[in-house]
Formats: structure tokens, sequence, C-alpha cells
């Protein structure tokens, strides 16, 4: 299957599920035949949808944020998304659907000007579906997107003392 005309959806908000609903996207997407590229800003650490996603045929995972990262840019941090733009370059001539995570707050913490995802979004290719989540989206990319979806924060169990926890969160 091949898509004529890709759409861009955005996922922002304090709300838990951006990531969750991008993975999602790409498991439908991959069911109908489409080749998925997730490439993660900022996240760096082993997360269960990596272990999973070694499993599917035609879906590749990159995470380009250190394992560490504190919300504290470094010049490190800024080379590391530079990379992983110059990798979505790429996988966007080669793959139907392109996830880019946290993308957002990459922008919103000056790792990656907004300038260059403006220009990413605008010259993607035709048949290319891309996502963009994290907080933080700007109203330029909101506007340039197709889809829009804010996810609000109503309730999270962190602000109960549970911490994140493996299989559910991360």
């Amino acid at each position: 299957m091949e898509l004529k005309r890709g759409l861009v959806h955005l996922y922002t908000g304090s709300g838990k599920g951006k990531t969750t609903a991008a993975l999602g996207l790409c498991l439908r997407a991959l069911g109908w035949g489409l080749k998925c590229c997730f490439i993660q800003f900022i996240k760096g650490k082993e997360t269960g949808e990596l272990f999973s996603i070694g499993e599917l045929p035609n879906f590749e995972f990159y995470q380009t944020g250190r394992p560490d990262y504190d919300f504290h840019p470094t010049e490190e941090d800024r080379e590391r998304a530079k990379r992983g733009l110059l990798l979505a370059r790429e996988k966007a001539k080669e793959v139907d659907l392109l996830v880019l995570d946290e993308i957002n707050v990459a922008v919103h913490l000056g790792l990656i000007p907004l300038e260059e995802v403006i220009d990413f979004v605008k010259k993607k290719p035709l048949s290319l579906e891309l996502v963009l989540t994290g907080r933080h989206a700007k109203k330029e990319l909101i506007e340039l997107s197709d889809y829009a979806t804010y996810f609000q924060l109503l309730k999270h169990p962190f602000y109960r003392g549970i911490p994140a926890r493996k299989g559910i969160d991360y």
C-alpha cells in the first residue's frame, strides 16, 4: 500500500499519551504494510517499545537523546538533536510514516531552531505521513499541521508519589 497524500499530525499538551498515540498509529500503519520510522528527540533511555519494535518488520526506531537527559541543554544535546533532524531528512525519503517524537520539546529547549522544523514540514515528500509530538508545540507548527491534538493532564499517579512504572509508563 502507498499513501498518495501524506498529512501532518501534531500531538501536544501536558497530558500523558502523546508518544503512545504515535506508536499506536505506527502499529496501525504496519498492519497495512506501510514502512515506519520513529525518531525520539530528548529521550535516550531504555523503554519497553525498544524491545517490542525490534520484532516488527518495516519499523525502524532511533533515539537521539542522552540516557541521562536532565532538561538542562548542553552543546552535546544540540549536536544530537541536529543529527536526529539529519536522520529524519534521510528517512523521510524511505518510509511512509515518520514520527519525530518530542521534537516540540527539542524546539522549545532551543536544541533545534523552529525554522528548521518548519522547513522540514514544508518540504516533506508529498506521500509522507508525518507525526510531531511533545509538549510546548509552537503555534506555527500547529498551523502547519493537518491534525492537531492536545493531550490535557487531568490526573496522574506521579502527583500521589507513584513513580513511573516499567512496562506502563516507559
